[in-house]
């Protein structure tokens, strides 16, 4: 299973879309692919056009997104502790307490974000 940052679902589903060729060989290579809520949230404050918004839907639906529950909440505030700079990084500590949670790898095109996390396995894509 791989959880996707907010900066992969940007650069495969706007703008020239460098990254969709790598999602489309992740998914049918069968991988499972997650979206965080907090992932969801970062996507949608952004402006996205409507053929965005429909491909992000048919691709990672909405209602399928990841709740931010209490495990998550728990892991955070662990690796908020564990970083050396946490400030500034909660919603980045939070996606990579998803990943955790569920073993999974985080795939995210700013790696030097999540680098010091410890626990965490960075997927490339």
């Amino acid at each position: 299973m791989i959880v996707l940052d907010t900066s992969v679902l940007i650069d495969s589903l706007s703008g020239s879309k460098r990254s969709a060729a790598a999602l489309r060989k992740i998914i049918e290579a069968g991988e499972r692919l997650s979206l965080p809520s907090l992932v969801l949230y970062e996507w949608l404050r952004g402006p996205r056009s409507r053929e965005e918004l429909v491909a992000q839907e048919a691709l990672l639906p909405s209602e399928s997104a990841l709740p931010f529950g209490p495990l998550e909440a728990a892991l955070t505030a662990k690796l908020y502790q564990s970083v050396r700079h946490p400030r500034g990084r909660e919603l980045d500590l939070a996606i990579a307490a998803h990943a955790i949670a569920l073993e999974a790898g985080l795939w995210t095109l700013n790696v030097a974000d999540f680098r010091d996390i410890p626990a965490l396995r960075l997927e490339t894509g």
